[in-house]
């Protein structure tokens, strides 16, 4: 098992590199000069002062002599000063906002765990009657429906007709913090984000039961005569949530591209949010930074998936 962590954060370490490259690479090649991110438009200045900011910030040195300087300095935990804030730190800026967006993430997940494996193995059970082709209709729905149409959808009827929740924001402005002002706001953008994930979840655990139901240690079970409820979830629905154990882990990734919709839709002060906001200033160090800690994440998720996975079935082994 440590051979197997080690070559593990090995690779995720050589795939971070890879996308710190591939992400400098595309902003050096986005349209515009990147000096201009750094210059306040309603103050005037000589070519002669442009150029001078562009030898200072090292704009003027080769991509790889730039590349390998950022390396160089975020290694120590050094990402530079963010454009848009005022020179402020950028390494504090993005760990402020990773607890909301794990936060949104979290419990958009659990819902969608929670219903997609319970709505699965209802229409497993009750195969081809009324309750499976609706539930069957009702999943199809979701995997079709775009993160940013679902978003926009949920916020005008439930923020804006019916009113039943709020608008936006992860608090209430001005009000003293309590639990209940903090789930009023997360549960609609929560919800929303679990419906695509959840829908996925019910399609893959029905298929996944349906396949175990039909196996012969299932049949021994209930020919020894031991209760239908024990033969679902004793015998067949740990073996189902095999293949939906890696699907869970798979949507993480997939998860931070909704909630970046999200949080944008709900002005949810997250990662997402931050990153939308300094792609539109051409905030450089931000969006370097903010990458970074996502494909972090995203790496780690993968990591204790397969670590779950071996758990859960003990056939498995890591090597």
């Amino acid at each position: 098992m440590l051979t197997y962590l080690l070559r593990r954060v090995g690779i995720g370490l050589l795939m971070l590199v890879a996308l710190t490259v591939l992400v400098f690479i595309l902003l050096r090649l986005a349209p515009g000069d990147p000096v201009t991110a750094y210059i306040n438009p309603s103050v005037p200045m000589s070519p002669e002062a442009v150029e001078a900011l562009r030898i200072r910030l090292g704009l003027n040195q080769p991509l790889p002599v730039q590349y390998f300087a950022w390396l160089s300095a975020a290694v120590t935990g050094d990402f530079g000063y963010s454009i848009q804030r005022g020179g402020a730190p950028v390494l504090p800026l993005v760990f402020d906002r990773i607890g909301p967006t794990l936060l949104l993430m979290a419990a958009g997940l659990t819902i969608a765990i929670v219903v997609g494996v319970a709505t699965g193995i209802i229409s497993a059970v009750r195969r081809n009657s009324a309750t499976d082709v609706g539930l069957s209709v009702v999943a199809s729905l979701g995997i079709s429906s775009p993160a940013f149409l679902t978003a926009l959808l949920g916020l005008y009827f439930f923020a804006v007709q019916l009113r039943i929740a709020p608008s936006g924001g992860m608090l209430t402005p001005g009000a003293p913090f309590s639990i209940g002002d903090l789930l009023a706001h997360l549960i609609l953008p929560a919800s929303l984000l679990a419906i695509g994930h959840a829908a996925l979840i019910m399609r893959y655990m029905r298929s996944s039961l349906l396949e175990v139901l039909n196996q012969d240690y299932v049949r021994t079970a209930r020919a020894k005569g031991v209760k239908e409820f024990w033969v679902i979830v004793k015998h067949a629905t740990r073996n189902a949530l095999l293949p939906v154990i890696t699907l869970i882990g798979s949507t993480i990734g997939v998860a931070i591209g909704g909630a970046i919709f999200l949080e944008s839709v709900f002005n949810w002060p997250g990662m997402g949010l931050l990153l939308v906001n300094a792609v539109n200033a051409r905030d450089y160090p931000v969006i370097m930074c903010a990458t970074l800690v996502i494909g972090a994440c995203v790496i780690l998720v993968n990591l204790l998936t397969d670590i779950t996975y071996a758990a859960v079935d003990p056939r498995i082994q890591v090597s």
